[in-house]
């Protein structure tokens, strides 16, 4: 259980992660 938490984490980061890459990229243009 602990383990899937973790996991469940470390995606919730890399898709605010892209979030964060497209707003930069339209504050760019």
């Amino acid at each position: 259980m602990g383990n899937l938490k973790k996991k469940r984490r470390k995606k919730i980061a890399k898709h605010k992660r892209k979030k964060q890459l497209k707003l930069l990229r339209h504050k760019k243009k």
